[in-house]
């Protein structure tokens, strides 16, 4: 049994040394497109999305990043800035799990910056509790605060056309079952955190798929992308016990930001996609979702379940009371 441990510990200790030891970083690529343009980065204080603004910010974009945290939003920022020498780099504070913060945001933004070319959706969380606005965390963070965020600034996306949406989804949404007639609220059973992130990258499929469809002669297009399996803080909310089991597997076998970064990036800036919108892309190719995320008649009917939700009016994208204002 001793030399059994010892020698799975030294092929572990093997695989460390090539994945971490070894391994380059993938080559710098041209993305001289993207110079000048405006893009926005949720969730960009750490991660992928970090990752993702920092190589847009490397290309000369004019980039806004988005955090909860106003002070880690601003630090990251700062070394974005220092580490690339573009100082057309700004943090912007939003909460997705609030849809007011999500609106503020939205108006502060297009009081303030007169161009947007890139919307890259990436925020997310894994597990939490239920929102102010009364829906689970994983949902509305994941879907339903950036299905808002799209649509309050896709006027300024169409006029900045072409232009383009990149919703960070998973390989999860294979395991999605999304119940219309109870969205937004956690679903049940055992596993019901681990369903509700699922559903959620589900929605995020579809939405892409939907928004594409609404958007054709537009210029404007979408696309949802599979990171791959990243370490990143995206399991901060996962249950206690389960975190001294899933951060060492993190650490030998996911990517790190950087590379999980790249199918994003490729969506955001690579010339020639356009017939591609409204697909999902794994390593930086269209790759066919699961079944229902191919689903025309879901997809429409999500959208018009969210719009709902997030107390917008018939499609126009003006606000009305939602499910928070109704509360005050």
């Amino acid at each position: 049994m001793g030399w059994a441990l010892l020698g799975c510990a030294l092929l572990l200790a093997l695989y460390a040394l090539l994945r971490h030891g070894l391994r380059r970083p993938p080559p710098p690529r041209d993305r001289n497109g993207i110079r000048g343009r405006t893009a926005i980065v949720t969730g960009g204080s750490a991660g992928l999305g970090a990752a993702a603004a920092r190589e847009l910010a490397r290309s000369g974009a004019r980039v806004v990043l988005t955090a909860r945290s106003a002070a880690r939003g601003e630090a990251a920022a700062r070394s974005i800035r220092a580490e690339t020498g573009n100082a057309e780099v700004r943090f912007m504070q939003l909460d997705l799990a609030s849809l007011r913060s999500v609106r503020a945001f939205a108006s502060a933004f297009l009081r303030q910056e007169p161009y947007l070319h890139l919307l890259i959706n990436n925020a997310g969380v894994s597990a939490g509790g239920i929102t102010e606005d009364g829906f689970s965390l994983p949902f509305q963070v994941n879907h339903l605060g950036h299905f808002l965020l799209t649509q309050l600034l896709l006027e300024r996306l169409q006029s900045c056309a072409p232009s383009r949406i990149v919703i960070v989804a998973s390989s999860a949404h294979c395991a999605g079952r999304l119940r219309l007639d109870a969205l937004g609220q956690p679903p049940p059973g055992p596993f019901s955190t681990f369903q509700d992130y699922c559903d959620s990258k589900l929605a995020n499929v579809l939405h892409a798929r939907q928004l594409a469809t609404r958007l054709q002669g537009t210029q404007v297009t979408c696309y949802a992308v599979h990171p791959g399996f990243v370490n990143t803080e995206l399991f901060r909310y996962a249950l206690l016990w389960l975190k001294p089991l899933f951060l060492p597997l993190a650490w030998l076998f996911f990517l790190d930001a950087s590379e999980g970064a790249l199918t994003t990036l490729h969506c955001a800036t690579q010339p020639g996609l356009e017939c591609f919108s409204g697909r999902y892309f794994s390593d930086c190719c269209p790759q066919e979702p699961s079944p229902p995320a191919r689903d025309d008649r879901l997809a429409h009917a999500l959208w018009e379940a969210s719009e709902r939700l997030v107390g917008l009016r018939g499609g126009g994208g003006s606000p009305s009371p939602g499910p928070s204002d109704a509360r005050q």
